[in-house]
Order: structure tokens, then sequence, then C-alpha cells
């Protein structure tokens, strides 16, 4: 074959180059993804916190949606399905209220007069930690919530990291799996790119391999999105991140204030918070990392109807805005929150499963997402494995 332009040495080498680039691309995330994350201050953390969590989420459910007709009309479900719903919640809660728990040494947690105070929490938690993965009772998910580098917490946030996994090495001989870390307040790369220096030595230091120590990154404010280059911040953080990142977590209330919106108006499914979500979506494709909605904007004051309720139906919504944008993931930070939460889930998947097999069935092609979409509702327990034989 003749050809018009030889590949020089030059052009050969910006192919490779080119390469190189897309390698850190690693398409769609793999494995199960968690439906929510809980954050629980550190102070508050305790080796029983999730079976906690799940019996004081049982009891409101069973307190304020006594049978099937009150828990289909608190949570706006089709009659036919309530019922079935209603048992698969209350089974969740049972026995995995919490798929994905954050131990906050953040911004729940706060500041401390001193070092002395956070350390002690730290070695608090370390104890609490190695009893419940001792016990088989750790969550799936779990991990820590440092302190933000964008308030100037960055020396105490690797101390925290530095002497939490130090002291559970020491404990436990090892680091229980399903491990993460979460970086609060991002707004630069530079701050992920410390970030991620810090953890190649820290993995040095305790002899872990290279690799092992993944992180998340919260996106609250809008220089997350936009960098001051007028340049997408979030890819430069996934640069920055060196393939470490799992999770992007989008922070709608912070950002929804950052921009001024009056306090009313700032909730998940505010038109602002939209345009965030999509520009996240559109900047982390291909990239291999999950993408996580934020809190819900109301929790109940007190355990009565009117307080628990209102709180329950506005999640609820929030939750369904948050899925049919494509986000499967979201934050609960009390136990109120949880009910309403695999109900909006439960009712997603069990009101959609007979129209995705059916497309499944007609469109072998379009395979992967609807199997995606089964997967998940079989990893929450709203579907039975069933669903994907044959």
């Amino acid at each position: 074959m003749n050809l018009s332009v030889s590949t020089t040495d030059d052009l050969a080498e910006r192919v490779r180059a080119l390469a190189a680039a897309s390698a850190g691309r690693t398409g769609t995330a793999e494995g199960r993804q968690p439906v929510h994350t809980v954050f629980v201050p550190a102070d508050r953390f305790s080796r029983t916190t999730t079976a906690d969590w799940g019996a004081q989420a049982l009891r409101l459910l069973n307190k304020h949606t006594p049978g099937d007709g009150s828990f289909g009309a608190s949570f706006m479900l089709d009659p036919s399905l309530a019922g079935q719903i209603r048992a698969r919640v209350a089974a969740k809660l049972a026995r995995e209220p919490i798929e994905d728990l954050r131990i906050d040494f953040g911004p729940a947690y706060g500041d401390r007069w001193s070092d002395t105070e956070e350390d002690g929490h730290v070695e608090q938690v370390v104890e609490a930690v190695a009893t419940s993965y001792n016990a088989q009772q750790l969550p799936h998910f779990w991990g820590v919530r440092v302190k933000s580098f964008s308030g100037g917490g960055h020396a105490r946030a690797m101390r925290t990291l530095d002497g939490f996994l130090t002291s559970l090495r020491d404990r436990l001989g090892r680091l229980p799996g399903g491990f993460t870390i979460t970086l609060p307040d991002v707004t630069g790369a530079e701050q992920v790119a410390v970030f991620t220096d810090f953890l190649d030595r820290l993995e040095a230091a305790l002899g872990l391999p290279n690799g092992t120590l993944r992180f998340e990154v919260q996106i609250d404010a809008p220089a997350g999105l936009a960098d001051q280059r007028g340049g997408l911040g979030v890819r430069r953080v996934l640069v920055s991140g060196q393939g470490r990142i799992q999770t992007v977590h989008f922070g709608g209330l912070d950002y929804a204030s950052a921009l001024g919106l009056p306090e009313e108006q700032r909730r998940l499914d505010h038109p602002v918070c939209d345009f965030a979500r999509h520009v996240l979506q559109t900047t982390t494709a291909g990239w291999g990392v999950r993408l996580s909605d934020g809190p819900p904007h109301l929790t109940p004051r007190d355990d009565s109807a009117d307080e628990v309720v209102p709180a329950w139906q506005a999640h609820a919504t929030e939750v369904r805005h948050s899925l049919a944008h494509g986000f499967y993931q979201g934050w609960d930070t009390d136990p109120a929150h949880l009910p309403a939460r695999y109900a909006a889930l439960f009712d997603f998947h069990l009101s959609g499963v007979e129209a995705a097999i059916g497309r499944l069935e007609a469109a072998p092609e379009r395979s992967a997402a609807l199997l995606d979409r089964l997967q998940r509702g079989v990893a929450c327990g709203a579907l039975d494995p069933e669903v994907l034989q044959g």
C-alpha cells in the first residue's frame, strides 16, 4: 500500500502521548455502588451505630405507617405495590440499614479545642471499627471523612488519617475491605494533588501497595465546577487524583447557598442543582468514577407525625428526582431519612422492572444499560435475584 505521509518519530511520540492520556479514562465504574452514604460524627460513632440506625428507622416506620395503606400514602406509592415495598423496606432496615458509612472528622464533627481531643476520638473510633469488623457488623462500604483543605484543615486532616490508619493496622493487622476516604469542599485540583501525594507517602509508611487508598471528593461550591482558569474544575481534579478517585459527591445544599438562593429554595431538585449535576455528569463521563447526590433538605426535629411525614415526603421526592437524573446514590444524615430513601428507591426499581425486562428482550443491543438497572435493584434488595436469570 502506498502512503503519502510517513509516521515520523515526532508524530509517533505525539500519538503515544494521546494513548497515555486516554489510558486514565476507564469507562464506567465497576462493581456494586451503594445507594447512599451515611455520615456520622466521629464522637457519636460506636460499634452499634449501624444497628442503632436500623432500629430507630424501623421504629419510625412502624409508628407512622403501621399498615400498607398508610405506608403507601406517606410515600406516594401505587397501592398495588405498597405492601410489597413496605415488606422489603422493613427487611432492609433490619438486615442492612446502612450500605455505606462515613465516620466524620470533617464538617459534621467540626473543629476541636485541641489536637488531644481529636486524637482521643481517633483512638475510640479505631476500637469501635475493630470491634465491628471482628463481629462482622461493619457495613459493606465504610470509611472516614477528613477536614477540608479549603478551610486550612489540611494538617489536622492528614494527622487524623495517619493516626487512624496506623492504629487500625496495629489493632487488626490489616485494612478491612470497602474502605474509602472522603475529602470535602474541594475547590481546586491543587488540593487533590497535595492529598494524593500524601496518600502515596502514607501507603509507603504503612507498607501498603501503591494505590490501595482510594478516596472521593465533594463538590459543593461553584469553584469546584469552573475553576479560576475558566476551565472545568472537576476534570482537573480527576487528573490530579491519579486514578484514586472513586466517587464525586455533589453537595447541593451548600452549592445553592453559595449561589445566593434563599433558604427555602435550597433543595436538591432546584434547577441550579440540576445544572450542576449535568456538568458533573458531562465532565466525569468515561473516567470510571461514580456520582452521588447530596443530603435531603429536611430533617425532622422530633418523632411526631407532623415532623416525620413531611420530611419523608420531601426526601422521597428528592430521591426520585436524583434517580430520574441518573444519580443512583445520595446522602442520609439521620435515621429518619432511611425509610424514605428505601421506599422511593424500591418503588423506582419495582415499578420499572417489567418494562426493563421487556426492553431487554426486545433490544438485546441495549443490554448493558438495562442489565445495570436490574443489577442495581437486586444489589439493594428491591428485586429478587431471579430477575437476572434467563
